[in-house]
C-alpha cells in the first residue's frame, strides 16, 4: 500500500506539479532549438544538375561531300578501272564530264572489282568503280567509297535454249551449288544444264553468291565453268542452247539473243525485283582535286541523268 500522511490523504505533490513541470521543459527545449528548427523548414535534397545531352549531328547524304564544281583546271586527269558492271556507267559519265570540262580527259577500263581496287591502293589509278562493298581491310588501307546506282543482277539464258519457264530462288541455289544438274529437274528438256560462273574477282559474282546463294560457295562439278575474264559479252556468246549465266541487267536488257529467267516470278524490271545491289567508285583518303571533280558531276542532275541513259545500255543499233 502507498504510504498515507497523518490525515489518511495520499504523500507527495499533487499531479498538476508533475504535469506543469512537463509543459516547462517541453517549452524551454522548444526554444532552445527554435532556430535551428526554422533553418529545417521547407528543406529539400539538392541535386545536380543534369548535363545536357549534345544534339547529334544530322547523318550525311552520300556523297555530300562532294558537291559540283564550276570548272577545272585544263589537263585534269581521272583513270578509272574496275566493275565490268559499271562500264556502261562509266562511259556515259566520261562523255558527260568532258563535254562540261573541255580539255579534261577520262580514261576507263574494267578488269573486275577486287582488280580495280588493288591498282587504287597501288596508286595506277583515280578510282574503282566496285560492284561490292568495300571489306574493313579495304576501308583500313584509306578507302572510301560513294555509291551512285543501284544494280539489279538477272538470270540469263539463251534465246535458244528451250527452257521457258522461271526459276524460284531455292532452284538457283541448287543449279549454281551443282546440286541440279539437268533441265529436265526444272521440268525442261533431257539435257545437261551447263552453268558459266564468274571469276572471283568479279564484284557480280561475289554480290552473286551473296545475295542469291545467302553467302554460300558456288558449287565444283563439272557442268560449272568458271571464265577466265569477267567479261558479260563473251559470257552471252556462250550460253547456247543449255547454258545459263547472270550478270547486271544493264547489259543484258536489250540484248537479242538472251532471255531473262524470272525469278519467284519475278523480273529485273520490277521495283520489288529483290537481287540488287549497290554500284560505287571508291577512291583513296583524302581525294584529289581530280576525283572531288569527278564524283561532284557524277553525283549531280546531269550525272545521274548520264547513269540513268547508262543503266538502260546503249541506242539500239550502237
Amino acid at each position: 500500500m502507498s504510504p498515507r500522511d497523518s490525515a489518511g490523504g495520499q504523500s507527495g505533490p499533487p499531479p498538476i506539479v508533475y504535469i506543469l513541470v512537463v509543459i516547462a521543459i517541453g517549452y524551454g527545449a522548444t526554444k532552445l532549438w527554435q532556430p535551428q528548427l526554422q533553418g529545417l523548414v521547407g528543406w529539400r535534397p539538392s541535386l545536380p544538375a543534369m548535363p545536357s545531352m549534345p544534339s547529334m549531328p544530322a547523318s550525311p547524304q552520300p556523297g555530300a561531300q562532294f558537291p559540283p564544281v564550276a570548272s577545272v583546271p585544263a589537263g585534269t586527269t581521272v583513270s578509272i578501272d574496275g566493275s565490268t558492271s559499271m562500264v556502261l556507267i562509266n562511259e556515259a559519265l566520261k562523255a558527260g564530264f568532258v563535254r562540261a570540262f573541255p580539255g579534261s580527259v577520262v580514261s576507263t577500263a574494267a578488269v573486275g572489282s577486287d582488280n580495280g581496287i588493288q591498282e587504287l591502293l597501288g596508286g595506277s589509278i583515280s578510282l574503282a568503280a566496285i560492284s561490292r562493298p568495300l571489306t574493313a581491310e579495304e576501308e583500313g588501307r584509306g578507302l572510301a567509297a560513294v555509291p551512285v546506282a543501284r544494280d539489279r543482277i538477272a538470270l540469263v539464258v539463251g534465246i535458244d535454249n528451250p527452257f521457258r519457264r522461271g526459276l524460284s530462288r531455292g532452284q538457283v541455289v541448287q543449279v549454281f551449288r551443282g546440286e541440279i544438274t539437268n533441265w529436265t529437274t526444272l521440268g525442261g528438256v533431257d539435257r545437261p544444264i551447263r552453268v558459266l560462273n564468274r571469276p572471283s574477282v568479279s564484284g557480280t559474282h561475289q554480290a552473286f553468291s551473296k545475295i542469291l546463294l545467302g553467302g554460300q560457295p558456288f558449287g565444283s562439278t563439272a557442268n560449272i565453268t568458271t571464265l577466265a575474264r569477267d567479261a558479260t559479252t563473251p559470257m552471252l556468246r556462250l550460253l547456247g542452247a543449255d547454258g545459263i549465266g547472270y550478270a547486271t541487267f544493264g547489259q543484258v536488257a536489250d540484248q537479242k539473243t538472251v532471255r531473262v529467267v524470272p525469278i519467284d516470278g519475278t523480273t529485273p524490271e520490277a521495283e520489288s525485283y529483290p537481287f540488287q545491289r549497290p554500284l560505287s567508285y571508291a577512291y583513296r583518303q583524302p581525294a584529289d582535286p581530280a576525283v572531288k571533280a569527278f564524283l561532284g558531276y557524277a553525283l549531280s542532275p546531269a550525272g545521274k541523268a548520264a547513269i540513268e541513259a547508262g543503266l538502260k545500255g546503249p541506242p539500239a543499233g550502237a
